[in-house]
This record gives C-alpha cells, sequence and structure tokens, in this order.
C-alpha cells in the first residue's frame, strides 16, 4: 500500500479535470465524480496509515520514501516524490475522511446553486493541494501544492463574486496570504544556496543541520544570526500567513464569505492546519540552534493569537466569524505548543481540532441552511426544530470549550501540561509560562464565546420575525454525525498513560506512534483541574449572560453595557483592518499613484512623449533633405534627359523625305571634310 501512496493526490486531481472538461453541465456526476475521488484517496489514506502503524514507519531515515528525477540541476536531477512517516501519516489519518465528510455534505449545503459542478471541481482541486503537501518529501513539491491551495481559496473565498464582499474577501485572502508566501519562498531559496537540497531527508540530516547551526549570517544592522535561525524564522513566515497569525491574521474571519464547506474545509481539514504541519514538518530545523530566538518568535506569535483571537470572538454575532476567531486562536495553541517544543501535543490539537472544527463549521452551514440568518441575534430557539444539528453542534461545542471527556479536553490538556511542566522547571521569566498563561485565559475565552454561541443560537425563541427554522436534509446531517463521534472519542487516543485507568488501558497510543523519540508529557493534575475549571467555567459565565435569561427580539447584547468601549473595540477587531487601511494599504495605493505618475507623467511616457517628438522632427528633416537634394539630383537628372529626348525628337519626323535629305547632307559633310583633309 506504501508504494501507492502517490497515487493519493492523483484521483482529486483528476476530478479537477474531468468535472471541468467534460462533466460540468451535468451536476450530478459532478458532485459523484468529486466524493468518488475523494472515498478513493480517502481508502488509500488509510491504507497507508494502518500499514504504517502495522510497519513501524519511524522518522528521519526510518521514512518509507518513493522518488523519481524530475528537474535537471547541472550535473544532478532534483527529485520529486513522497515521503511516509508518523507525521504525515497521521494527517493521512485526517485530511480525507474530513474531506470526504465536507464533499458529502456540500451536496446538500450546494444543491440549486448554478455554479454547482464549478464548487466540485475547485474543492477537489483544493483536496488535491492538500493531499498533495502532506506526502511531498521536498519543500519545492510543498510549496507548490501550498500555492495550489492559496490559488483554490482565492476561488473558493469569493465563490460568490458577484458579490462585492465576497469579492474583495478572495482577494484580501490571496494578497495576505502572498506576505508570508514571500517569506518562505526567500527561505527554501536560502536553504538551497546553502544546502543545495530541498529534499527533508537531506536537509534535516544531523551533519546539514550541525552546519546550519554553526554557521553565521551577517545581517548588518541587526547583528549575526546562525543559518538555521534565519531560515527557520523565514519559512515561518509561510506558516503565519497560511495559518491566519498575528499579524497576517486579518484574512481569514473575511473568508467567511465562501460557502459553508469552504470555511470548514480551509479552516479544519486543509488550509490553515497547512501552516501548522509545515513548522511541525520542519521542526528539526527549528530546534537545531537551542538558544536561537526562533522557538521563542514561535511561541511568541502562537501563545498571543490564542488570546488576541479569543477575545474578539466574544464579540461577534455571525456564527461563522465566531469559529473563524476560534480557528485562528487553536491554531495559536498549536503554534505555541511547537515553539515550547511540546511536539506530539501540537500535533495531537491539529488532529483533533480538524474533526471537532469541521464538525462546528458544518453545523453552522446547517443552522444557516435551517434558518436562512448568519446572524446569532436573529436566531434563538432553534435546539426543537433543528435537534440533529443542536446535539452535534454540542458536542463540537464541548470539545472546543475542552469539556472532558470529550477531544480537544485531551490534547487542548497537553499542551497547558507541557508548558506548565515546563515553565516550573525554568521559572516564571520563560516562554513557557507566558504560553500557560495566555493559553490559560484563552481557554476561559472559549468556553464562554462557544456557551455564548450555543445560547444565543439554540436556546430561547427566535427573534426573527415570521422565521420558519427546519433540519438539514441527511446529507448534512450524517456527516455531522460521523464527526460528533470522532469530536468525542477521538481524544482518548493521546490519554496519559498516568491516568487512571484510562491510561493504564489505552497506553496513549497517539504518542507511541508520533511521538518516538520525544518524552512524554507528564501528568499534571493541578494543570487539569485548572484546565476544567476554565472550560466549566466560561460556559457558566454564558450561561449566567444568555442562558438564565435568553434575549428577546430586539434586546441588545448584554456584553455591550457591561463592557463598554471595550466591546466596541472587541467588535471591530482591535481596528486592525483600518489601521491596514491606512498604513500598508494606503501605502500600497500611493506607491501606485508614484508608479503610475511616474509612468504617465514624469520619466517614461515623457520620455517616449519626447522621443516620439524627435522622430517626428528627425523624419521631417530626412524629408527635406530627400525631397531638396535626392528628389533634386534625380529630378534633374530626369529634366536633363527630357530636355535631351525634347531635342533629339526634332529629327524624329517620320518622313522619309527629311530621312533622305538628312542622309544626303551627311554624305555631303563627310565628303567635303575627306577633300579638304
Amino acid at each position: 500500500m506504501l508504494n501507492l501512496t502517490w497515487l493519493i493526490p492523483v484521483f482529486p486531481f483528476l476530478s479537477f479535470v474531468l468535472i471541468v472538461l467534460f462533466t460540468n453541465p451535468n451536476k450530478k456526476l459532478s458532485s459523484g465524480i468529486a466524493i468518488g475521488s475523494v472515498a478513493v484517496s480517502w481508502v488509500l489514506s488509510w491504507g497507508v496509515f494502518f500499514q504504517s502503524i502495522a510497519g513501524h514507519i519511524g522518522m528521519g531515515e526510518e521514512a518509507f520514501r518513493l522518488h523519481v528525477p524530475w528537474l535537471p540541476t547541472g550535473t544532478e536531477w532534483f527529485p520529486m516524490g513522497v515521503n511516509v512517516d508518523p507525521l504525515s501519516a497521521i494527517m493521512l489519518f485526517m485530511v480525507p475522511f474530513v474531506c470526504l465528510m465536507i464533499f458529502i455534505y456540500s451536496v446538500g449545503y450546494m444543491h440549486g446553486d448554478p455554479r454547482y459542478s464549478r464548487f466540485f471541481a475547485y474543492i477537489s482541486l483544493f483536496a488535491c493541494g492538500m493531499l498533495g503537501l502532506v506526502v511531498a518529501d521536498n519543500l519545492l513539491m510543498l510549496f507548490i501544492f501550498w500555492e495550489i491551495m492559496g490559488l483554490c481559496s482565492y476561488l473558493l473565498i469569493g465563490f460568490w463574486f458577484e458579490k462585492p464582499s465576497a469579492m474583495k474577501a478572495g482577494l484580501k485572502a490571496f494578497l495576505t496570504t502572498r506576505v508570508g508566501d514571500a517569506f518562505m519562498l526567500a527561505g527554501m531559496l536560502l536553504l538551497y544556496s546553502q544546502t543545495g537540497e530541498l529534499t527533508f531527508a537531506h536537509i534535516f540530516a544531523p551533519e546539514t543541520l550541525e552546519k546550519l547551526a554553526h554557521t553565521q549570517v551577517n545581517l548588518g544592522f541587526l547583528g549575526s544570526l546562525p543559518w538555521a535561525s534565519l531560515l527557520a524564522m523565514l519559512i515561518f513566515g509561510g506558516a503565519v500567513g497560511k495559518s491566519a497569525q498575528f499579524p497576517l491574521h486579518v484574512w481569514l474571519p473575511d473568508a467567511m464569505e465562501g460557502p459553508t464547506p469552504v470555511s470548514a474545509l480551509i479552516h479544519a481539514a486543509t488550509m490553515v492546519s497547512a501552516g501548522v504541519y509545515l513548522v511541525a514538518r520542519c521542526f528539526p530545523l527549528f530546534t537545531a540552534v537551542e538558544a536561537g530566538p526562533q522557538l521563542g518568535l514561535v511561541a511568541f506569535i502562537g501563545a498571543f493569537t490564542a488570546l488576541f483571537a479569543s477575545t474578539i470572538a466574544v464579540a461577534q454575532d455571525d456564527i461563522k466569524r465566531v469559529l473563524a476567531y476560534s480557528t485562528i486562536s487553536q491554531l495559536g495553541y498549536m503554534i505555541a505548543a511547537l515553539g515550547i517544543g511540546a511536539y506530539v501535543a501540537a500535533v495531537f490539537h491539529l488532529i483533533t481540532h480538524a474533526f471537532f472544527k469541521a464538525l462546528l463549521f458544518l453545523g453552522s452551514g446547517s443552522v444557516i441552511h435551517g434558518s436562512g440568518t448568519q446572524d446569532m441575534m436573529e436566531m434563538g430557539g432553534l435546539r426543537k426544530h433543528m435537534p440533529i444539528t443542536f446535539a452535534t453542534f454540542l458536542v463540537g461545542t464541548f470539545a472546543l470549550a475542552g469539556v472532558p471527556p470529550f477531544a480537544g479536553f485531551w490534547s487542548k490538556d497537553e499542551i497547558l501540561a507541557d508548558a506548565f511542566h515546563q515553565f516550573t522547571e525554568l521559572g516564571a521569566a520563560s516562554w513557557p509560562f507566558f504560553v500557560w498563561l495566555f493559553l490559560t485565559l484563552a481557554a476561559f475565552l472559549t468556553a464562554f464565546y462557544m456557551g455564548r454561541q450555543i445560547f444565543l443560537t439554540f436556546y430561547g425563541e427566535s427573534r426573527r420575525p415570521h422565521a420558519h427554522a427546519h433540519e438539514s436534509p441527511k446529507s448534512m446531517t450524517y456527516p455531522l454525525i460521523v464527526l460528533a463521534v470522532f469530536a468525542a472519542l477521538l481524544g482518548f487516543a493521546g490519554v496519559p498513560e498516568e491516568f487512571p485507568v484510562l491510561g493504564h488501558l489505552l497506553g496513549n497510543p497517539f504518542h507511541h506512534f508520533v511521538g518516538h523519540g520525544f518524552p512524554a508529557t507528564p501528568l499534571n493534575g493541578l494543570v487539569m483541574l485548572i484546565s476544567v475549571a476554565m472550560a466549566l467555567g466560561g460556559l457558566f459565565v454564558a450561561w449566567l449572560v444568555y442562558g438564565r435569561n435568553p434575549l428577546k427580539e430586539g434586546q441588545p447584547d448584554p456584553l455591550i453595557q457591561a463592557l463598554g468601549p471595550v466591546y466596541t473595540v472587541l467588535r471591530r477587531k482591535y481596528y486592525f483592518d483600518e489601521l491596514y487601511q491606512a498604513t500598508f494599504i494606503r501605502l500600497a495605493l500611493w506607491l501606485s499613484e508614484v508608479c503610475f505618475a511616474f509612468d504617465n507623467k514624469w520619466v517614461v511616457d515623457p520620455l517616449v512623449n519626447l522621443a516620439g517628438k524627435a522622430g517626428v522632427a528627425l523624419s521631417n528633416l530626412g524629408g527635406w533633405f530627400d525631397r531638396t537634394f535626392v528628389d533634386g539630383a534625380v529630378n534633374g537628372v530626369a529634366a536633363v534627359v527630357g530636355w535631351m529626348g525634347g531635342a533629339l525628337r526634332q529629327t524624329q519626323t517620320g518622313r522619309v523625305q527629311n530621312y533622305l535629305l538628312a542622309a544626303a547632307l551627311a554624305v555631303f559633310v563627310l565628303l567635303v571634310i575627306s577633300v579638304v583633309v
């Protein structure tokens, strides 16, 4: 089965080609091909995953590789191929299965859309991009599929491009992520210049990492850094853009303009997960310099983003935007975990989060489909009309909030426990303390805004006049049920071995498979107790504010009065859109105007026009010279010839007598000359 790994991204790509070229008019056939292709990829992926477990596929030299020569680089060929190790295997367990659920769900959600077939073509290409990225054995191949996802995100976020907001959101996502991609590309080029390789097996070899860690690069007034630190930070720039981390987080909430299955696809299984996957994949490079600044940067960005985004989420009314900021926050958890070296905890949370966040996004789509609105202030009482959506959404909420024993509790608690364990050894003036404190506060806010979402959406009475909510079709509810099972039970794969009964019974199989070579995080009862208190406390406060006395129609959000101007700041997302509009965008527009003036008014066009005028003047001078001298000489010769011809023409009268007289005179003259001489 491992030898068939290269086929995993091929089937969704073939689906894209078939739909675009042949089946576009037939909507049912197009969706069937898309679902069938990702189902085949899912079967192959799970086959690879289970064979990896059975075959004890490991990291580094123990990984499975299959590659072929692809690009000539002088005397050698750059190879392209696939790599299967525990990280890619566990991603293959998650990505195609979640994609399959989203594809099936999309049949009901996109029913009746005029561009139905095009949608399935786009998400097929998107799935191809993520699956190709996961199995890539080198950074160049990873970057190619990385950019395929970037293109597809633009196409899918702006899928309903007739809406100006959707068109702008797609463009915003594309341009913002390009900023991070530029840093990543620079890092790749510099890495290739230093090593001559981009294949993971070579660039992460101990001798290569040692060379990069002990070779300095001079950055001018910024001082010098080890090459490994600089390269890690540049590559991390790509993850910041793709995973919407501060300060490139602004594109993700606007991505909610796309269809809800796109939100689930981008925010759960594919695009945003790719940034975390990139850091995890390049983790040996990040840890090559033990005291370098790269891990501190990663920890700070992740922890700050987790808390920062969770504060914004509490003041959003759009059901999908709440989940968008939740995604940014949870990705911050993963990035922060990688920044403090908690590799296994970060990957574990990446996998569990994909399932329960896909569940929540698809659940929000079901709510929108059934209620006809995205504004939670217009909802209420939906649990009576949408029982399946409510039950599954509640499971996803408990998983995200970290309520035991749901999946999010185990994965989030492992990150917090690892951070707490490290800061007790290093002291409060360390990055682990900063991470633990910020993520603990974010855990409370997460539980609060998710409780707020539950009570505003499903409890009380409808706050929308003439609303007639209904449960979604089976094609939408069945994927919710399947994902809810994983959101509830998947966390048991990572229960610490020290945990009473369950730990001894289950044996923490996730850590044994993915975390080979990494020490297991010690079980910490205090951290677990604090984590549970944050989750239940946040939900309880949400009940006090929104559940005890559900809002009535026209009643404002109680947070407006409670928080005052702070609520406005949170509502406006700390004015980052306005800040970027006033700085970067304004600067870009000013530069474009300057460049246009340089081209149109100042230099380029004036020089071109001057050259044109000079050309016209030279052509006029050349015309005068031609008319005066060249044409004069030619005309003079013609005139002389004409005059001579006119004179000679007099001798040609056409009369025989004249010709005889001329001949006689000529003979007479010749005779006279001969006699005289």
